[in-house]
């Protein structure tokens, strides 16, 4: 279990391949002898300059090194190597930081220097995180770089450094990155609500309107078969066009609990196969209704179930009465923003895993990054999830690699505390950068963080196409049907490297299920078996930073789950009407409040796809299966490619998504093969084996 050794500057650059200021000429310059650079604390950039930036107050958050590196790594491959004395004997709650915190010693180094260049330091919820306050100056001044503003293509104004980040040869071999220079961090959701067409009204909740019609007899009012044509999917966005409306759900909402259960199958074993004794938990950026919550599972589950929710705020969290937790100098998102994410995410997780525990971590949504590093640092410092998935996040270009090693430190304690992170591999096919809100004008082929993290398990996204189970409670898998999630395979990246394509742009207007390579990580490890190395494999270090000479690249997703929004899952949302403390445009306006028109005959419910849905859904699987097994299961990529490289357990735990005869076959990019391929990963989950099944 090798930790991923980090290399020189012009060789990370290489790998992201960006055209900009050549690096670190101007923190050359400034840094003087006795400096040593950062080298992955910057990234060129192909937007507007617009001059240097100005702030009386901002703050930053300096990464150390764990205290004993070489530990943490050999511990990591005890813990996850059958037969090892340590196999599976996981951490416990605050041993993690006792073992492996940086040294007082190093803290107090790192935080002299910063407070004798005028900066004020502030210790965070993790050890491993200092944060800095001071002028742009003086940061400027104690990271001998430079940091100026930016207008991207698309009319988004963000700041970065313009330089490599310098410190002194001292301090720098204790230091992993700085978070906090750029503020293009900005964290987004990966839900996508179904088509919001009206036509002639369905019946209501109850009614006949279902999906599953015998021969002979006219389509219910409130569906619509899944399109075929490229006319007949830009048609379902037409006003005037019947409501699209799909599964069991109130006014063919979308997919029941029940419907998903049977579909994939899930183990009739009691309520510990249904996560009784166990707790998950989703990672969150937005409020939410908790009575919306109530309402979807009374009407699923009966009025004597109550949901067993448990809300953690982090930096105030999202309805903080005021902006005094935001970091200095940073902007934070207060309000319902993301509610339509938040209640997908709580739904999911009810719907495969009822009888769990779901913690709700919260927090505002920021554009650096640093409330994010706070959830995450709270999550894997409470150590009360045994599963947790997060539906938001960046492209990996945004994140920049500081960013991602911060958040891999993190991981990497979550991993030791045998805690399993899932994440959404993203909606846009393999061009995850077209909806990132900086470098939206870029589009060659990337992949989101953190769903590229090597602890992390990503989810990508499939389709049930033309099966439609209707109103049945307990519907067959469609095998052979289910496919990767590209209707139409109208996400194409093969007409251009343009973001402005016909092709790519199809990706952001339909969507597709998100796979790739990182820019960053080397390919862990448990990474293996059938497909894994294929001819569309890359190494590195040229298009992964952190890979050695000739070492493959990260490639993700692992796994991969319904996530079409024509075969979504039934949401029951209905928004808010509050106000944010420092309200700036839609961003702080209620999703659900803003999804129009209503279902008819069922108002505030819809269905919901994107791989938003499909990371609770594995999450919840995992949680089902450690309360089943009484321990946790730690990070599920272990356990999910040791089953792939049994071919058994392969056929009886795992769909594989192929592609023979569907009309969807790439994610845009990545062609669906037999085993594993970067459109849909392993493939998607036969429940009863995975929850059951004691594995490896």
């Amino acid at each position: 279990m090798q930790r991923f050794i980090r290399l020189r500057a012009g060789v990370a650059m290489a790998a992201i391949g960006l055209a900009g200021t050549a690096v670190g000429a101007v923190g050359v310059s400034a840094a003087g002898t006795g400096m040593t650079a950062l080298p992955d604390s910057y990234l060129p950039t192909t937007a507007t300059p617009l001059g240097p930036y100005q702030s009386s107050r901002m703050s930053v958050e300096v990464v150390l090194q764990p205290g004993d590196a070489a530990g943490l790594s050999s511990l990591l491959t005890a813990l996850y190597t059958p037969g090892s004395g340590q196999y599976g004997d996981w951490l416990a709650a605050g041993q993690f930081q006792r073992e492996f915190a940086p040294a007082a010693s190093t803290a107090a180094s790192v935080s002299g220097y910063l407070e004798s260049r005028g900066l004020s330091v502030q210790a965070t919820s993790s050890p491993f995180l200092l944060r800095a306050i001071g002028t742009t100056t003086q940061i400027e001044a104690a990271f001998a770089t430079r940091i100026d503003s930016y207008r991207s293509a698309g009319g988004v104004d963000f700041y970065s450094n313009s330089a490599t980040a310098w410190l002194p040869s001292s301090l720098a071999t204790d230091v992993l990155g700085v978070v906090g220079l750029t503020n293009t961090v900005r964290l987004q959701s990966n839900a996508q609500p179904g088509a919001r067409t009206v036509g002639q009204a369905p019946p209501g909740p109850g009614g006949p309107g279902s999906g599953s019609t015998p021969p002979g007899r006219p389509q219910p009012s409130c569906e619509v078969p899944y399109p075929t044509t490229l006319a007949q999917l830009e048609a379902i966005t037409a006003p005037g066009q019947p409501f699209n409306g799909y599964g069991g759900g109130p006014g063919c909402s979308g997919l029941t609990p029940a419907q998903t259960n049977s579909i994939y199958h899930a183990p009739n074993a009691g309520p510990q196969a249904r996560g009784a004794g166990s707790t998950v938990a989703v990672f969150e950026l937005s409020a939410y209704n908790q009575q919306d919550i109530a309402h979807w599972t009374q009407t699923f589950y009966g009025p004597r179930y109550h949901a067993r929710l448990v809300n953690i705020n982090v930096d105030g969290g999202p309805l903080a009465s005021n902006t005094s937790q935001c970091p200095t100098g940073d902007t934070c998102l207060y309000g319902y923003g993301g509610d339509i994410e938040v209640e997908a995410d709580i739904e999911m997780d009810l719907s495969v895993a009822p009888d769990s525990t779901v913690l709700v971590y919260n927090a505002p949504n920021d554009f650096t990054g640093q409330t994010e590093l706070d959830e995450y640092a709270a999550i894997a410092n409470q150590d009360i999830a045994s599963s947790i998935s997060s539906s938001w996040a960046i492209c990996e270009p945004d994140a920049g690699l500081g960013y991602a090693e911060a958040e891999n430190l993190i991981f990497e304690q979550m991993a030791a505390q045998g805690q399993s992170m899932f994440a959404s591999a993203g909606d846009t096919g393999a061009f995850e950068c077209i909806r990132d809100g900086t470098f939206s004008d870029y589009a060659p082929l990337q992949a989101l963080d953190p769903a590229s993290q090597p602890w992390v398990t990503s989810v990508g996204g499939t389709s049930f196409e033309s099966f439609d189970p209707g109103s049945s409670p307990h519907p067959r898998y469609p095998q052979g049907v289910e496919a990767v999630w590209n209707t139409l395979d109208v996400c194409s990246g093969n007409q251009s490297s343009t973001a402005s394509s016909t092709g790519i742009a199809n990706c952001g207007t339909y969507g597709a299920g998100g796979g790739g390579h990182s820019i960053f990580w080397p390919m862990p490890a448990y990474q293996r078996g059938p497909g894994v190395i294929n001819p569309y494999t890359v190494r590195g270090p040229s298009n992964c930073a952190l890979a050695g000479q000739g070492q493959p690249c990260r490639e993700e997703p692992d796994i991969s789950a319904n996530a079409d929004p024509l075969t979504g899952y039934a949401e029951y949302c209905t928004g808010s009407a509050y106000v944010s403390p420092n309200p700036l445009g839609s961003d702080y306006t209620s999703a659900c409040r803003t999804i129009s028109p209503p279902t008819p005959g069922a108002p505030g419910w819809f269905h919901i796809g994107g791989t938003s849905l499909s990371a609770p859904l594995w999450a919840a699987i995992f949680t089902d299966r450690d309360a089943y097994h009484h321990r946790r299961s730690g990070n599920a990529n272990y356990l999910l490619y040791a089953l792939y490289n049994s071919p058994l357990s392969y056929l009886t735990d795992f769909h594989d998504i192929t592609g023979f005869h569907q009309p969807s076959t790439n994610n845009g990019y990545y062609p669906t093969t037999v085993g594993y391929d970067e459109a849909t990963g392993i493939g998607t989950p036969n429940m009863t084996g995975l929850i059951t099944g004691f594995g490896f």
